[in-house]
Formats: structure tokens, C-alpha cells, sequence
């Protein structure tokens, strides 16, 4: 198995609408066939010195390995959403765990 984890920080000028619309661009990621499973969040409420709450969304991928995440990096769906959405980033950070 492998886990592929990105946290987006968005602009600060991102509007709520565009928030909305870069949540359904992650939800249409779902359609990959190579994904196993994937969740989409947000910051919890949680304050603890060691808890990172700066992000805006986080998306938890899983793979049945490292072939389906390759697969992922290259699909027209995921190519789709960065050539959509890459304007509205301010950083994004990637975990990639197996």
C-alpha cells in the first residue's frame, strides 16, 4: 500500500466560491481507477503545539502501490485539476508513505 498525502495552503484571497469549486476539482480526483480510497478535510479544531491547523484542505490518497500512484501522476483527470486550480495555490506540501 501507498499513502499520498497533500496538504494545499490557498491564497488568501480565495473566495469562498473558489474554495467550494477547488473541493469538487479534489472530489472529481475519486475517478482515477487506481485509487483505492481518499479522503478530503479540512483543519480540525484541535490546539496542540505539535498540531499543524495552517493548511486549508488536506487530501488522503490510497494506492494499492507504487504502479497506481504513477498511473495518478500522469491521468488526465489529475492534469485536469492542476491546470484548474495551480493559480489558487500558495503552497502545497506532498507525504508519500509506503
Amino acid at each position: 500500500m501507498l499513502t499520498h498525502h497533500v496538504l494545499f495552503w490557498l491564497k488568501e484571497a480565495t473566495t469562498a466560491e473558489q474554495k467550494t469549486a477547488f473541493r469538487a476539482g479534489l472530489e472529481s480526483l475519486q475517478k482515477v481507477e487506481t485509487i483505492k480510497s481518499m479522503y478530503i478535510g479540512t483543519p480540525a479544531p484541535i490546539e496542540r503545539a505539535v498540531v499543524d491547523t495552517s493548511y486549508t484542505f488536506s487530501l488522503l490518497i490510497l494506492f494499492d502501490d507504487l504502479a497506481g500512484h504513477d498511473v495518478y501522476q500522469v491521468h488526465p483527470i489529475h492534469k485536469a485539476f492542476l491546470d484548474e486550480f495551480r493559480g489558487l495555490f500558495e503552497k502545497v506540501v506532498i507525504y508519500d508513505a509506503q
